[in-house]
């Protein structure tokens, strides 16, 4: 059975999206690590996170 992309829509006040942008601006790939079960899922957690940050900075949260 194949799987379908997931569309995630959130609604998060200013500041819970300005302290979410810091936060994934902050993480690294060691932050992942640490709590992933193996490399494989890590940088597929990175990766997301990623992606949420470009959304994130499209909506006007993109911290320097």
């Amino acid at each position: 059975m194949q799987r379908r992309t997931p569309v995630i829509t959130v609604i998060l006040s200013p500041a819970q999206a300005w302290a979410y942008a810091e936060f994934l601006k902050r993480v690294g790939i060691e932050d992942y690590k640490a709590l992933a079960a193996n490399s494989q899922e890590a940088y597929l957690m990175r990766d997301a996170g990623q992606a949420i940050r470009e959304e994130l900075a499209h909506a006007g949260y993109a911290p320097r």
